[in-house]
C-alpha cells in the first residue's frame, strides 16, 4: 500500500535535513503512517495496547519510549515486531524521530485537512525568468537546492507540446509556421488561448474525465451487454468547451438532479454516478451486487474530489487516516437512495432511473410530431358533438339488430377450445407488449390458463395461470431467477364463469402489467421482477388449459391473445358477453361501464361516419409516428433520490450483515457541516470550508501536463499518501482556483504560461542522475502522449481525421473475432466511413473486451475509477504501431499528402511528411536514414508489384488516382517509420 517517497524527496530535494527544523508532516507523520499506524493508528479494532500514535498526545506522551524501541536491537523490544511484515526503521529514519523529539516534538495537523490559504510568493534571485507566480515558487525552490532552470523551448516543439496539452491534436503546418514567424511579445498567449477556444479542447480534457468517470459503453461483468451513456459524454464535452466553473461542473455531475428545477441537461450530467459497471448474471444476489454499485459512488466520489481511499474503511475502521468504518457508510448513505435499483439489472439498454435525451434536432423534430398529435386529436374531440348524436341515432334504429362485436385489431390468437396449437403467433419477448384474454370457470384454484412455454428450457415462455385462486401471468427467460411474475392481490370465485384478461405494455418491467377481472382493473402485487434479455419461442406450441406441468381443472372459452396491450375500454369490453343486440334494446341507464364501453367501441368501429373514422385514425397514426420516432431517441442513465431507505454499517462489508443504523454524513475528520442529501454533500465538496477538492483537482490537471501531481499520489492525499513537492505553491494553486471562481480554463492557462512549463525537456547526465522524475521542474515535461493522441495524431495528420463532435460511440477497426473470442459476443459490426476516423474517445468500449490498442497503451480499463495517468514501453506497442489498421492506413494516406502536397523530389516529401508528424524538417542524420529507407522500399516494391498493390489497399479509404503503387508504397513505409519514431510519439 506504501506508494510514496516523501523519504526519497526528503534526501534528494533537502541538501541536509538537519539543517533546517524537521516538519511533522513531511518528514515523521510518514514515517508512522508506514511503521506504526497498522497496530496504533485509527483502526480501533486492530490497535494494540491501547496506543494511538496518529493522534498528538499519544505519539507526544511515548516519544522518547517510541526512540528506544525503533531502534532497539533486540527483536522482542524492536518496533514494528518482526512477526508484523514491516521493515524496520531506516537509520535516517531513526535520526529523524530523533531530532523531531529534540526540537520539542511540534505537532501538526494533517496537512491536507487544513483548509488551503494563499501564501506569500516566495522571493528569488532571477525575477527575470518568472513569467507568473508559478514561476517564483518552483525557482525559490531550484535556487535552494543550487540549480537552473532550463532555456525555453524551440517555438515549433512548444507549439507541438501546448497543442497535444490542450487539443490532445497536433498542431497544423499552418498553425506552427504562423507562430514561428509571429515575433511579438504576445505570440505564445495568442495560441495558447487559440487552442482554449477550440473545439477540440472539450474532447481532449472529456477524456481523461471519462477515465475518471469509468465511462464505457457496455454493463461490464459478465454478460457486458450494451447501454447507451454517450449523451452523458457529450454531456462533458460541452461543459468543458463552454468552460463551466468547477463548482458547478462538480454539483451537476454529482447532483444535477436534485437541483430545483432541475433541467434535462443537468439530469445527465448527474449520469457520472451511474457509469459504474452493473451486471445481469444469472445466479447472483441482487442486493449483493446493489450495494456494490452503491459502494463504487461513494469510493469514486471520495477518490475524485477529496483525494481520499474512503473504501479502505468499507470492511474496518482505515488503518491510516482517520475515517472510520462508520464515516464510509455515512457518505454510502448519499448514493443509497435511487428508486427501484436493483443488483440485477438488464443486459440491453438502461437500467432505471434513466431520461430519455434527445439531441437539439430530435427535440425539435419531437415538438413538431407532439403538435401534429395534439392538433389530430383536437380535430378528432371537435367531431365528438357529431359523433354523439350519430351513435344515438345508431342505437335507437340499428343496434337492436346488429352482429356482435369484439376488438380484432392486433388479435393474432383465438380459440374455443382447451388444446395445443402450432405456429408463429404469440411470438413475444419482454420487449413487446401483449394482451392475454379467457373466459374461465374454474373448479379449483390452481392451474394453466393459456400459455406459451418450453416444457424444457425452465419453463422459458409466458402463461396466464390461477395460483390458489389468483390470476397469475408469468413471463419466464428462467424459472429459477429470470422473469416476472403478477397476480392479483385477491383470488377469483371457483365455479362460476368470470373473464380474466392481462395486459403488458413491452417496457420490461414487471410495474408495466395490469389484471383485469370481468373489465375491472384489480389491485395487483409483483411477485418477482428479474428479466434482463428477449428470448424466442417460434417452435412451442400455444395451450389452453395446460403449460408448465399444470392443467385448467374446469372450462376455458374464448382464449385470445393480442400483440398489444389493449386500453382499459377495450379490456372491459372484450369482458361482455351480451351482444351488442341485447345490450343496444336495454336501457341506457341500466348499462354497466363495460357494456356502454362495448357499445362506444363497435359503433366507432363499424358505423360511425367515415369522416370521424379517419379522425380517429389520423390521431393513432401521429400517436405511431411520434411514438416511433420517441423510441429512437437516446437514453442516459441518471441518478434519482427516491423513497428514503435505510442505510447500516456492514459488518465485514457484507450486504446482509447489517450493523448500526446511519444517516448521511460528511466524514467526522473533514468537519463539514450537517447534511442530508447529495446536493447538499456536492455544495460541501466545493466549498472553501472543504480542504481537499481544490488541492486534489488543481493536482490532477498538473499531472496532466507534468506527468506527475505536486503530489504523486493523485488518489491519495491521505497519510499514506505523498508529501508535495511543492506545497506552498499547491496551496496558492488551490487558492486560485477557487478566487478565480473555480474557472477552468484559467487555471489551465496560468499553468501552460508558466516559464516552468516552457522551457526545453533536454537534459544533462548530471540532472538526470539527480532528478530523473522531473520533480525539481528544471526542465521541461517530456513524455509519452497517451494513447488517444497517438492514435488521432495519425488520422489527423494523415487527412483522416473526422471532426463531427459528438454522437453515439463508433467501432474502429480491431482484431476480427476478438468480442466472441474473449466475451462471446458476436456483436461486433465495425463502422463505415467516416466513423471508422474519428476521435478515440468516442470509440466504443467494451468493458470486457476494451480496445485492445488503446489497452496496450496503458489505458486503464474503466471497470473503475482512474485518476493515476499510467505509461510503459512495451514491444507491443511497437507492433501496434506498424501493424494495426488504423495505423497503416494513416501512414498510406500520410504518403499521399507527402506525394501531392510535398514537392516533387523525394527529399521534399519526406521532409514535408516528417514536418507534419514533428513540426520541424529532419536533421541530417535523419533525412539520410529516412531517403535510404525510402531507397530500400523503393526498390522492393517495383521488384513486387502485388506486394505494393496489397500494402496500400489496407483500410477502407481508397487510394487516390493517379498514383504509382509502388511508390506509393516505399512513402508509405517512410511514413510508418515517421509515425514509429519515439519522438513522434512524445511529447517533447
Amino acid at each position: 500500500m506504501d506508494r510514496r517517497g516523501h523519504i526519497l524527496a526528503a534526501l534528494l530535494f533537502v541538501p541536509s535535513i538537519f539543517a533546517q527544523t524537521v516538519e511533522y508532516n513531511r518528514d515523521i507523520r510518514p514515517i508512522l503512517s508506514d511503521h506504526c499506524y497498522a497496530c496504533h493508528g485509527p483502526d480501533g479494532a486492530q490497535r494494540q495496547a491501547g496506543l494511538r500514535l496518529d493522534l498528538e498526545g499519544g505519539a507526544k506522551e511515548v516519544g522518547d519510549e517510541i526512540l528506544r524501541r525503533v531502534a532497539s536491537g533486540d527483536p522482542a523490544e524492536r518496533m514494528p515486531p518482526p512477526a508484523s511484515g514491516k521493515a524496520k526503521l531506516t537509520a535516517h529514519e531513526i535520526e529523524l524521530l530523533r531530532a523531531w523529539i529534540r526540537q520539542g516534538a511540534p505537532w501538526q495537523p494533517f496537512w491536507s485537512f487544513v483548509p488551503p490559504r494563499r501564501p506569500d510568493l516566495p522571493a528569488v534571485k532571477d525575477t527575470a525568468w518568472a513569467k507568473n507566480p508559478i514561476d517564483r515558487f518552483i525557482l525559490a525552490k531550484l535556487e535552494r537546492e543550487g540549480l537552473h532552470p532550463s532555456p525555453e523551448a524551440d517555438k515549433r516543439l512548444l507549439i507541438r507540446r501546448v497543442s497535444f496539452d490542450l487539443t490532445g491534436l497536433p498542431p497544423s503546418p499552418a498553425e506552427v509556421q504562423a507562430f514561428v514567424a509571429d515575433s511579438s511579445p504576445g505570440a505564445y498567449e495568442k495560441v495558447v488561448d487559440r487552442l482554449l477556444a477550440s473545439p477540440r479542447y472539450g474532447e481532449r480534457m472529456a477524456f481523461r474525465w471519462m477515465e475518471v468517470a469509468r465511462y464505457g459503453d457496455s454493463n461490464g461483468y459478465q454478460t457486458d451487454g450494451a447501454r447507451d451513456m454517450w449523451r452523458w459524454r457529450d454531456w462533458v464535452i460541452d461543459a468543458f468547451n463552454r468552460n463551466l466553473p468547477y463548482d458547478r461542473f462538480t454539483i451537476e455531475q454529482l447532483a444535477g438532479d436534485l437541483l430545483p428545477g432541475a433541467t434535462l441537461e443537468q439530469r445527465i450530467a448527474s449520469g457520472f454516478n451511474r457509469n459504474h459497471r452493473t451486471t445481469g448474471e444469472g445466479g447472483i444476489i441482487p442486493e449483493e451486487y446493489r450495494v456494490e454499485y452503491v459502494a463504487d459512488r461513494a469510493q469514486t466520489t471520495a477518490t475524485v474530489w477529496m483525494g481520499l481511499t474512503a473504501g479502505c474503511a468499507r470492511c474496518h475502521d482505515h488503518k491510516y487516516d482517520p475515517i472510520a468504518q462508520r464515516d464510509f457508510y455515512r457518505l454510502f448513505a448519499y448514493f443509497n437512495q435511487v428508486p427501484n435499483e436493483r443488483g440485477f439489472v438488464w443486459n440491453y439498454g438502461p437500467e432505471e432511473p434513466f431520461v430519455k435525451a434527445p439531441l437539439a434536432d430530435q427535440q425539435t423534430r419531437l415538438a413538431e410530431l407532439d403538435r401534429a398529435v395534439e392538433n389530430r386529436r383536437r380535430a378528432y374531440e371537435a367531431l365528438q358533438p357529431q359523433l354523439r348524436k350519430a351513435q344515438a341515432r345508431w342505437e335507437k334504429a340499428a343496434a337492436p339488430h346488429a352482429a356482435d362485436w369484439t376488438p380484432t385489431r392486433d388479435l393474432v390468437f383465438r380459440s374455443e377450445s382447451t388444446g395445443e396449437f402450432n405456429g408463429d403467433a404469440a411470438d413475444f419477448s419482454y420487449l413487446q407488449p401483449f394482451t392475454y384474454s379467457a373466459w374461465i370457470k374454474p373448479a379449483a384454484a390452481d392451474g394453466a390458463i393459456l400459455t406459451r412455454l418450453d416444457d424444457y428450457m425452465e419453463s422459458q415462455g409466458h402463461g396466464l395461470y390461477l395460483m390458489k385462486g389468483r390470476v397469475r401471468m408469468h413471463l419466464t427467460h428462467r424459472f429459477t431467477d429470470l422473469g416476472w411474475r403478477v397476480e392479483t392481490a385477491e383470488p377469483v370465485k371457483l365455479n362460476q364463469w368470470q373473464h380474466v384478461l392481462v395486459t403488458y405494455d413491452g417496457k420490461r418491467m414487471a410495474s408495466g402489467v395490469r389484471i383485469y377481472v370481468d373489465g375491472e382493473p384489480r389491485e395487483t402485487r409483483i411477485l418477482f421482477d428479474q428479466n434482463n434479455e428477449p428470448f424466442h419461442k417460434k417452435d412451442t406450441p400455444i395451450r389452453v388449459g395446460a403449460g408448465g406441468g399444470m392443467k385448467f381443472d374446469g372450462s376455458i372459452r374464448d382464449a385470445r391473445i393480442y400483440k398489444r396491450a389493449l386500453a382499459p375500454e377495450e379490456a372491459a369490453a372484450v369482458s361482455v358477453a351480451e351482444p351488442i343486440a341485447e345490450i343496444a334494446r336495454g336501457l341506457a341507464a341500466q348499462r354497466t361501464r363495460a357494456q356502454q364501453a362495448k357499445l362506444d367501441l363497435a359503433f366507432l368501429d363499424t358505423k360511425a361516419p367515415l369522416q370521424i373514422r379517419q379522425a380517429g385514425t389520423a390521431v393513432e397514426e401521429a400517436q405511431a409516428a411520434r411514438d416511433a420516432f420517441y423510441e429512437q431517441i437516446p437514453t442516459v442513465m441518471v441518478m434519482a433520490d427516491g423513497a428514503h431507505r435505510d442505510t447500516f454499517v456492514l459488518k465485514r462489508g457484507a450486504y446482509d450483515a447489517h450493523g448500526e443504523k446511519v444517516t448521511p454524513a460528511i466524514p467526522a475528520a473533514l468537519g463539514g457541516p450537517d447534511c442530508a442529501d447529495r446536493l447538499c454533500l456536492a455544495q460541501w465538496l466545493v466549498s472553501r470550508s472543504n480542504p481537499l477538492t481544490a488541492r486534489v483537482t488543481v493536482n490532477r490537471f498538473w499531472q496532466s501536463y507534468f506527468g506527475f501531481g505536486i503530489v504523486k499520489t493523485v488518489d491519495d492525499f491521505g497519510s499514506q499518501g505523498e508529501w508535495p513537492v511543492h506545497p506552498e505553491l499547491l496551496n496558492w494553486l488551490a487558492a486560485e482556483f477557487m478566487e478565480s471562481g473555480w474557472n477552468v480554463k484559467a487555471l489551465q492557462k496560468l499553468i501552460v504560461m508558466s516559464a516552468t512549463y516552457r522551457q526545453s525537456s533536454a537534459i544533462a547526465p548530471a540532472m538526470l542522475e539527480r532528478d530523473p522524475d522531473n520533480r525539481l521542474l528544471a526542465r521541461g515535461p517530456r513524455l509519452r502522449l497517451g494513447p488517444e493522441m497517438i492514435r488521432d495524431q495519425a488520422l489527423a495528420v494523415s487527412g483522416l481525421l473526422a471532426e463531427r463532435i459528438g454522437g453515439p460511440s463508433v467501432k474502429p477497426y480491431q482484431p476480427a473475432g476478438l468480442w466472441q473470442e474473449l466475451s462471446g459476443d458476436k456483436g461486433y459490426v465495425q463502422s463505415k466511413g467516416a466513423d471508422l476516423y474519428r476521435r478515440s474517445l468516442y470509440t466504443y468500449w467494451k468493458r470486457t473486451v476494451p480496445p485492445p490498442y488503446m489497452m496496450n497503451f496503458d489505458s486503464p480499463n474503466r471497470e473503475q475509477c482512474a485518476v493515476f495517468e499510467n505509461r510503459t514501453n512495451s514491444p507491443l506497442q511497437g507492433l501496434d504501431l506498424m501493424n494495426e489498421v488504423t495505423f497503416v492506413e494513416a501512414a498510406r494516406k500520410l504518403a499521399e499528402r507527402m506525394m501531392t502536397e510535398g514537392g516533387a523530389a523525394p527529399q521534399e516529401r519526406i521532409g514535408y511528411g516528417y514536418a507534419l508528424v514533428l513540426a520541424r524538417t529532419p536533421g541530417a542524420r535523419q533525412a539520410d536514414v529516412l531517403m535510404r529507407t525510402f531507397d530500400k522500399f523503393a526498390a522492393e516494391f517495383r521488384a513486387d508489384p502485388k506486394a505494393a498493390a496489397a500494402f496500400v489497399a489496407v483500410g477502407e479509404s481508397a487510394v487516390r488516382a493517379g498514383l504509382d503503387r509502388a511508390e506509393l508504397a516505399a512513402y508509405a513505409s517512410v511514413a510508418s517509420l515517421i509515425l514509429n519514431m519515439d519522438e513522434a510519439i512524445t511529447k517533447e
